[in-house]
């Protein structure tokens, strides 16, 4: 486990992050008096199913590899579909807030993203991490289990980054930041779906 290892973990943690950084930026937008402790909760979540994900992968392929192909198959239309979901959430709560106005700034002190939209948020954005056991079959546990540590701590700074630019962005935007924040969920969720059929 030298400098290359860490080097190819780190670039792979930072490609399967991007979803996640994007996402962190919707719910920075949808959530603008998000405070740190909040914002590291939130990193936690995405950087630990991202490590989790590949791990399922690995064991997958070290156990039922037949099963866990045919599942693939599923994976940009459960990554499309959670994202939709939660994106036409935040899109409606935005639209419901036009509706009464300018929102109240006690109005969006209170916005927040829910524990299960969030979870929805983890699973549909690292989903696609389950394929990176492929990847890192020919790692043994330790190896394997050191790589996935590595990408759950690159989505972790990464996915802070997008919700504190998300968040000062969102303090201007008002109602407008949850209609962008839901349309760019949309777009993470259209752009995975396309990915999973193209590739």
């Amino acid at each position: 486990m030298g400098f290359i290892f860490v080097l190819n973990s780190a670039a792979l943690g930072a490609g399967l992050a991007m979803d996640a950084f994007s996402v962190s930026l919707a719910n920075g937008l949808h959530e603008p008096h998000m405070h740190r402790k909040r914002i590291c909760a939130i990193a936690g979540v995405y950087a630990f199913f991202q490590y989790i994900m590949p791990m399922i992968g690995w064991v997958c392929v070290h156990t039922i590899v037949e099963t866990f192909s045919a599942f693939e198959n599923f994976i940009p239309w459960i990554a499309l579909l959670l994202l939709l979901y939660i994106g036409g959430k935040m899109i409606l709560e935005g639209l419901e807030e036009r509706k009464g106005g300018e929102c109240p700034k006690e109005e969006v002190a209170q916005r927040s993203v829910s524990g299960k939209d969030l979870f929805l948020q983890g699973v549909a954005t690292s989903i696609d991490a389950l394929s990176v056991g492929f990847t890192i079959a020919k790692y043994n546990f330790a190896k394997a289990n050191a790589a996935c540590l590595i990408i759950g701590a690159v989505t972790f700074v990464i996915c802070v980054g997008g919700l504190l630019i998300g968040r000062k962005a969102g303090t201007r935007l008002s109602w407008k930041a949850s209609i962008l924040g839901g349309c760019i969920l949309v777009a993470i969720g259209v752009e995975i779906f396309c990915k999973g059929f193209l590739a």
